[in-house]
């Protein structure tokens, strides 16, 4: 026995919307595959930056604030700058290195003309954060310090991320203000608007041990596209299927 026509123009709806979703369904994976090959194009092009700055000759601290002032980027740019570490306003970051848990050690950088700029100077074991620990490497008098510029953070990056710890002297994310106005710098100070990683020249003593800057910039933006124009073929594959299969049933 047939189906009545409302029962048979009720299947017609109901195959028709699916299709229609499935439709809806297919432009939104071939967004997101096309998205995804936007985003890989984009990551190509940055980490291209990041390995060219990184491979270039430091530029003075004058060029990386005038570069710092017109784009708001110094990232991975190399500079070179003279001044006298202050080492009573260490600051101290928790972080891993090489597998070992511990610190970086920030410290002002009272620079020629009175500013000061934070500097990164590398890794301390989580022992040795106390700098009466590694005294050799507390070297004094005016030295050329060179490494990669590092932007600010206008914002803890997280929600998760815990908040920093000024009275341990304890950082969880670079709140480069915070860090400056718990280093016990006189009063007025001007601060240069930027981070210095310094490279891997040793230290007495072996720490800090400097040249800690990590590139990591997950690249998986291929994958996800070959996932998501996958998803969409697969589709196509069950629309068409569909199609076809109720093309012969309604010959037969």
């Amino acid at each position: 026995m047939s189906d009545s026509p409302a029962t048979e123009l009720k299947g017609r709806g109901r195959f028709w919307l699916a299709v229609l979703l499935s439709l809806i369904g297919l432009a939104v994976l071939l967004s997101l595959g096309t998205w995804q090959m936007q985003r890989l194009k984009w990551k190509e092009g940055l980490l291209a930056t990041i390995d060219q700055r990184m491979h270039s000759q430091p530029i003075s601290l004058q060029q990386a604030e005038r570069l710092f002032e017109e784009s708001g980027d110094v990232d991975y740019v190399p500079v070179s700058v003279n001044g006298v570490f202050v080492h009573e306003g260490e600051r101290h970051f928790l972080a891993t290195w090489k597998g070992q848990s511990g610190f970086y050690v920030y410290t002002p950088l009272k620079l020629e003309d009175g500013r000061f700029l934070l500097v990164n100077r590398g890794f301390v074991p989580y022992g040795m954060k106390e700098a009466s620990s590694r005294a050799e490497g507390q070297v004094q008098g005016t030295l050329a310090v060179t490494g990669l510029g590092r932007n600010p953070l206008a914002e803890k990056p997280s929600s998760i991320v815990p908040d920093n710890d000024l009275a341990k002297n304890v950082f969880y994310w670079k709140d480069r203000d915070a860090m400056a106005a718990s280093a016990g710098l006189p009063a007025g100070y001007t601060l240069i608007p930027f981070f210095l990683d310094a490279d891997a020249t040793p230290n007495p003593g072996g720490w800090p041990a400097g040249g800690v800057t990590i590139v990591d910039l997950p690249n998986n933006h291929l994958e996800y596209a070959v996932t998501w124009y996958g998803l969409a073929v697969a589709l196509a594959g069950v629309l068409l299927f569909s199609l076809v299969g109720r093309r012969k049933r309604r010959r037969s």
